[in-house]
């Protein structure tokens, strides 16, 4: 760690909050230089839905690597990006309706909200883009700027502008509907807001907080975006790739948005991969309009088609994480309850949140738990929150473990 602290930059943030050498990391567990055992709730931030290392897919690496196929490629067509556009067609979208194309981006979902901001622009020839309080896109500028926390907009250095926040669901409670909100000021033309390019949403905000939106919400965000003529961009960075129960968070809304950002546990294997599926009528731009050098990495590729064929052939492996998160939630909410102190959980699928309504709380539980063995990371306004995002993949047994080791580190924060 002391090379860290002498070379590294001080923005290095993960470092500072669990200081460990890690070495080595197989499903759920990492180890750390000095021999300890570390149960990951974090997931590389949502990057390794299937675990660290995860055996079918590091097989299948393994192999693309020997046998000196292509591993950068620019755009240009290769097995593996025909074989991954195939598969992810017929397995992943045979249920959604029209079919999508795919625009492979530069390999961070920040990329991946920047060609999508930029296309809806293209395609509408309007500037402004509706976001949402507690929203999180990215730490680029066009991202930041649909980002809502003032930490990461401050650190731009520069004036963020194209984007006109509106109140996600539930900012206000239960009682006010805010999509009739959003719908009375794009409908009154002296309202002063500009009629977007595009809606961006997320349908669970991670780094926000865990907080969900309710199916009817998302239902009349969707009609208001066709009613106004603007895109609506489902970012899927973060709770896409199962992590709320099915491949897309959201399939349980039947949503049809116009441009869907994947990235994090595209490549299922840690492996840099963002792209956008985009529907067929605004694949306006023209060849080399948008490009980069490092679109759709062969080698993520490969993972991204292994990680489909091993996991989402069949319903069986989306059946088992909304079980698996139905007994996180559970276990959670009997901790809220035992705890008190008006603690309360949210979520969707293995996306949970503990609200421990006290930024210090939840700082100090999370410290503690990293010294007991367990890796979790806090999000919300002002840090209040516990986010859980543990692998798919992981067995009950140690879930349970990491359960444990969480509460008896609330406990011992309460005590003190």
């Amino acid at each position: 760690m002391k090379t860290c602290e002498r070379l590294e930059s001080a923005v290095r943030s993960y470092s500072r909050n669990f200081p460990a050498i890690f070495s080595r990391a197989r499903g759920s567990v990492m180890l750390t230089e000095d021999g300890r055992k570390v149960i990951d709730f974090l997931s590389g931030a949502g990057a390794l839905n299937y675990g660290h290392n995860n055996h079918a897919i590091k097989a299948a690496i393994t192999e693309y690597l020997i046998s000196d196929a292509v591993v950068h490629g620019l755009d240009m067509a290769t097995p593996a990006k025909l074989e991954f556009m195939e598969t992810f067609s017929s397995v992943i979208l045979r249920k959604q309706r029209p079919q999508y194309r795919f625009q492979f981006t530069g390999p961070t979902g920040a990329n991946a909200i920047e060609a999508a901001l930029k296309l809806s622009r293209k395609v509408t020839g309007r500037q402004n883009v509706i976001s949402f309080t507690n929203g999180y896109h990215g730490m680029s500028l066009g991202a930041i700027a649909a980002s809502g926390n003032r930490y990461y907009r401050a650190a731009s250095g520069c004036p963020l502008s194209g984007t006109t926040f509106m109140p996600y669901d539930g900012y206000f409670g239960p009682a006010v509907d805010t999509a009739d909100y959003l719908r009375k000021i794009m409908l009154d033309s002296s309202s002063g807001i500009d009629l977007p390019a595009a809606i961006l949403l997320e349908t669970v905000q991670g780094e926000g907080g865990i907080n969900v939106a309710r199916k009817e919400w998302l239902w009349s965000i969707q009609e208001l975006a066709k009613d106004v003529g603007a895109l609506l961009i489902v970012d899927d960075i973060q709770m896409g790739c199962g992590r709320t129960g099915d491949f897309f968070s959201f399939e349980f809304a039947s949503l049809s948005p116009d441009i869907v950002v994947l990235s994090k546990s595209l490549s299922g294997y840690g492996l840099p991969l963002s792209m956008l599926l985009i529907k067929e009528e605004i694949d306006v731009q023209q060849p080399g309009e948008h490009t980069g050098t490092f679109r759709g990495n062969n080698l993520a590729l490969v993972a991204a088609t292994t990680a489909i064929n091993v996991y989402w052939r069949s319903n069986t492996f989306a059946q088992g994480i909304r079980h698996t998160g139905e007994l996180m939630r559970r276990r959670l909410e009997t901790i809220a309850i035992t705890h008190g102190n008006g603690f309360s959980v949210r979520g969707r699928g293995l996306a949970l949140g503990f609200d421990c309504k006290i930024a210090e709380i939840a700082a100090a539980t999370t410290r503690k738990a990293f010294e007991r063995g367990l890796i979790a990371e806090r999000c919300g306004p002002d840090d209040e929150v516990v986010k859980f995002l543990p692998a798919l993949t992981i067995d009950l047994d140690t879930l349970n473990q990491g359960l444990t080791i969480f509460e008896e580190s609330l406990i011992e924060t309460l005590r003190r």
